[in-house]
């Protein structure tokens, strides 16, 4: 069962104005306002592997892929991926794992594929164990809500303030014409609505939680059956909705629920594996400096 992998490579981001901010100005203060002299010297390092330094410019350049507006927070998981990776190259080198990448691996993530799964072993989830979670656990374990709706998508760009407004004073005209005319949904998607669902009068199908964008599920699972009074804004624009079909969920019986609870028993086996083996490997190889403020050099490794 797979289970999450080694952090070795986080989404794609931008600095935070805040970081960004803070890196700009230290560059124009170490290099005397030209961004083209050289650095007057490395680096500083406040954290090591096993006597491998990870200097603070690798640091800045790991956390433009941690996206969070709190700088503090981008530095800790930069860091954090970046010993990691650090104890994944040095156990494969130790092992004699060489990388072999699939699928557009890079080579930290080939490394860490492999090492884990020669490493950890997670077994499956036993029939009593099963069982004893769906005891446990009975009244959370149902089928998903679900619900039918229809929309009508009024686009508008998520910073561009005016053409928001013009899109809700749409939608809630779109919404009062509904009122007295709620046959006409179908062709005011059609005529007006910038999702493919248009050519199907807005019908959406059944959705469950997880379907759709966050913020439009927010707030499609607090309507009620029917047209909803206000538009409903995302990302997207603003949505008149219909509310069609709510199907509340059904409790599962044992049979029912046990693939969905070895599934999630074995991820949490696998989870708690990893973390303890990487908490091993850091053990055996020697991290110093990963907690904030810590800058003292490290003493030679024994290992």
């Amino acid at each position: 069962m797979a289970g999450r992998s080694i952090p070795v490579v986080m989404d794609a981001g931008a600095l935070s104005e805040a970081a960004a901010k803070a890196a700009a100005e230290a560059q124009d203060h170490d290099h005397g306002g030209d961004p083209g002299s050289p650095l007057p010297g490395p680096a500083p390092v406040r954290v090591w592997v096993g006597g491998e330094a990870i200097d603070e410019a690798a640091v800045a350049r790991e956390m433009q892929h941690h996206r969070t507006p709190d700088p503090h927070a981008a530095r800790q998981a930069a860091v954090h991926t970046l010993v990691v990776r650090a104890l994944v190259r040095r156990e494969c080198a130790r092992l004699g794992i060489a990388a072999a990448p699939i699928d557009n691996e890079t080579e930290d993530e080939a490394l860490a594929r492999q090492l884990l799964a020669a490493e950890i072993h997670t077994p499956q989830a036993d029939a009593e164990s099963i069982r004893r979670y769906y005891e446990a656990n009975r009244t959370r374990l149902s089928t998903p809500v679900r619900l039918r709706l229809r929309h009508i998508l009024l686009a508008a760009a998520p910073a561009d303030v005016r053409a928001r407004q013009r899109a809700q004073e749409h939608g809630e005209a779109l919404i009062a014409g509904l009122r007295t005319e709620p046959g006409r949904f179908g062709e005011f998607a059609l005529r007006h609505s910038a999702c493919p669902s248009r050519d199907a009068g807005g019908e959406l199908g059944w959705i469950e939680r997880g379907d759709t964008v966050p913020e439009f599920e927010r707030q499609l699972f607090m309507l009620k059956p029917g047209l909803a009074g206000l538009t409903v804004e995302t990302r997207y624009g603003h949505h008149v909705v219909e509310l069609l079909e709510r199907e509340e969920g059904r409790p599962l019986d044992l049979d029912e629920a046990h693939d969905r609870i070895a599934a999630y028993l074995e991820t949490q086996a696998q989870q708690n594996a990893v973390h303890q083996y990487l908490q091993a490997l850091a053990d055996f190889h020697g991290v110093q400096g990963l907690d904030e403020g810590s800058t003292h050099e490290p003493q030679s490794p024994s290992h």
